[in-house]
């Protein structure tokens, strides 16, 4: 009983009921007014009561709906966090694991590791970086193999040499890790996709192909790039240094291809040993740019390159054939004891030449 005189709707009816009356009765004592019009009057007013009702319950009704949504809104929110911890939580349960195995005695178990770890970089871009540098941490890794005990890169259609079954095991899980950082740097023109740094100081590389990348920060400080490298088409968005490549430990540079390659920022190939032919067609140098105390052994192409800042060619030395025809020589440049074959009719930019020493050597010059 107690719960029905609490009832809205009983108190609704009631008040509509007492207005109806009180109107009704009300007009009724003026005699202008007929019983109809004063019925009519009375059931508006007390309909007005009922209509008012029915409004405050579409309210409730909506608030109710508005908080219903909203609890189920926080509850899908909760389920989504939660489905990220698990997802973090078993990617960093596979991440671990995968780490753990690059240390496995077998082959196939590291490679393996290898594949996981970039199938989670595919899968999370936020592993990306930390998978390239755990990449790059294996190919720094010190390696040697009877096919590197010589010439960078060997003639003919002779097989290179083979080392033992330890050696080729490894060298076949090291150049599935340099497939898979060609694999993992976005393409050079990606739009809105990040540079990823690459450091592979002092690594040992056989047919090193990252073309047609977009790479952060590159260091090949001291590496070893044997047989070919192939960074052609690719775009540096942050400073690239080979300082020293070629040199270290007896290491080489085999055929080095940077063709139609743009260095947003400096480029630094100070003391490096090219031991093979070069090549810089059509590069855009953007920063500044160094090959300070380089050797470059056999023929150097720079055909159509651009340099958008200074060129340091100090100490430079040019063994074989040398093409500077660039397309857009440097604002500043530095020769001072650049050496160059004098046997050789090098293709060099207007106002350079070559002088030739007392002793038989030759130098390039640039007119004031």
């Amino acid at each position: 009983m107690k719960r029905l005189l609490r009832s809205p709707l009983l108190w609704t009816f009631f008040v509509s009921l007492v207005l109806l009356l009180a109107v009704g009765g009300w007009l009724l004592t003026d005699a202008a007014t007929s019983r109809s019009e004063a019925l009519k009057t009375g059931g508006i007013a007390g309909g007005a009561i009922v209509a008012l009702y029915a409004l405050w319950l579409n309210d409730r009704r909506r608030r109710v709906e508005e908080r219903r949504q909203e609890i189920e809104r926080q509850r899908q929110e909760l389920e989504l966090r939660r489905a990220d911890q698990d997802r973090d939580r078993i990617s960093d349960e596979r991440f671990a694991k995968a780490v753990e195995l690059l240390g496995h005695d077998a082959d196939q178990v590291r490679v393996g590791a290898l594949h996981a770890l970039a199938g989670l970089a595919r899968g999370r871009k936020v592993y990306t970086q930390t998978v390239l540098d755990i990449l790059c941490s294996y190919l720094r890794r010190p390696f040697e193999h009877p096919r590197y005990e010589g010439e960078a890169k060997r003639s003919g259609n002779k097989l290179p040499e083979r080392g033992d079954a330890k050696q080729e095991q490894e060298l076949q899980v090291r150049q599935t890790a340099q497939r898979l950082i060609g694999d993992l740097l976005p393409a050079a023109d990606s739009e809105g996709t990040p540079g990823y740094d690459l450091d592979l100081t002092g690594a040992v590389l056989e047919y090193f192909d990252l073309s047609e990348r977009k790479i952060g920060k590159l260091l090949l400080r001291y590496a070893g790039l044997y047989s070919s490298t192939n960074l052609s088409g690719c775009l540096f968005l942050g400073p690239v240094y080979l300082t020293g490549a070629g040199t270290a430990d007896k290491k080489k540079i085999g055929f080095f291809r940077c063709n139609e390659a743009k260095f947003e920022q400096r480029a630094w190939f100070s003391g490096v040993q090219f031991s093979e032919d070069v090549e810089f067609r059509g590069t855009v140098f953007a920063g500044e740019t160094s090959f300070k105390d380089s050797v470059f052994t056999k023929d150097a192409v720079f055909a159509d390159a651009g340099f958008k800042g200074t060129l340091d060619l100090r100490r430079a030395r040019f063994e074989g054939f040398g093409d500077l025809s660039f397309r857009e020589p440097p604002g500043t440049v530095s020769l001072y004891n650049t050496s160059v074959e004098p046997a050789r009719d090098h293709l060099l930019p207007e106002g350079w030449s070559v002088e030739t020493l007392p002793d038989g050597r030759a130098r390039l010059t640039v007119k004031d």
